[in-house]
């Protein structure tokens, strides 16, 4: 966090202040990126997924580039491992296109809640890929989601249990690999890299893969293209600026309020509404998450109080 020269390194005032603005930043973010999933999902409708993929790369790279130019980084840009920046963009095509294809068959709310598992898939794959320690209590937080969203899956029930919840599951553990690997390019790399590189091989890779079954695209679908454009960078640069600021522990926890937007974007544009089983599913999964970030904010705070 950012604070002026002049302050303690631990004063409350300044760090309640921090928080409040990666809280309200973070709210924004979700905000913007549930307005890009409606997005993505008027679009698969209409264009297979891979072109989907294809299109969220192309469009988000002239505002990329606007950003360099702003910030004047443009020299920060030579990559030093490329192979995480290959595996990040091949990650990232297949999240993206089977999230397209999950949002396609399930309404956002549905799809929100089995993609809300990516952060214990995240705690998962931390120790053996980054070495971290994870305490047992989080293995159990982890077996707890799953279980959160089997029930919001229904195996064996006609309906929710489709090819549609299982390709948001693959989204959302394409997503939690994809985000591990940042963690390490990070140390390498820096942020103008990362964002652009993976937008780069997105765009480009996706389109040769759907070029086969390339659909021309229309112009009455262009507010779609802006729509996703802009929300997708906003949302990446709230994001940023949420965990710029403040405690990742307090402001984790606000990004469960895209289930929120799922509901009232499902209700306004399709006129749908979440089952019980969706909800109790959500519900189980958002604890279990809480209680890893509870858990973390306790022993950050014992080890530097």
């Amino acid at each position: 966090m950012t604070r002026p020269a002049s302050s303690p390194p631990h004063d409350p005032r300044h760090l309640h202040i921090g928080n409040l603005k990666s809280i309200s930043a973070m709210l924004v973010a979700v905000s913007f990126f549930a307005f890009m999933d409606m997005s993505l999902k008027l679009l698969s409708s209409r264009y297979p997924a891979l072109e989907v993929a294809a299109l969220r790369g192309w469009v988000a790279l002239p505002l990329i580039g606007l950003w360099l130019t702003h910030r004047r980084t443009w020299h920060r840009l030579r990559p030093v491992r490329w192979s995480l920046h290959a595996i990040r963009g091949v990650l990232a095509i297949a999240m993206l296109s089977l999230f397209t294809m999950g949002v396609n068959g399930l309404p956002l709310a549905n799809a929100y809640t089995v993609f809300f598992v990516a952060p214990l898939i995240i705690t998962l794959l931390s120790s053996p890929l980054l070495g971290e320690r994870v305490p047992q209590a989080h293995w159990m937080a982890c077996v707890v989601g799953l279980l959160g969203v089997l029930v919001a899956l229904r195996p064996g029930v006609n309906g929710f249990v489709s090819w549609s919840g299982l390709a948001v599951l693959g989204a959302a553990a394409c997503y939690a690999l994809s985000a591990v690997l940042s963690r390490l390019a990070s140390r390498t790399d820096s942020t103008e890299s990362m964002m652009l590189w993976i937008m780069v091989i997105m765009a480009v890779g996706a389109t040769a893969l759907a070029w086969p079954s390339w659909v021309p695209v229309r112009w009455h679908d262009a507010g779609l293209l802006v729509c996703l454009a802009l929300a997708g960078f906003g949302g990446q640069w709230a994001i940023t600026e949420a965990f710029r600021h403040g405690q990742a522990s307090a402001v984790a926890p606000f990004e469960y309020t895209a289930l929120a937007w799922a509901i009232a974007l499902d209700w306004l544009v399709w006129d749908t509404w979440p089952d019980r089983y969706t909800l109790l599913g959500g519900s189980i999964i958002i604890a279990a998450g809480l209680y890893v970030i509870r858990r973390e904010k306790t022993h950050a705070s014992a080890e530097h109080p």
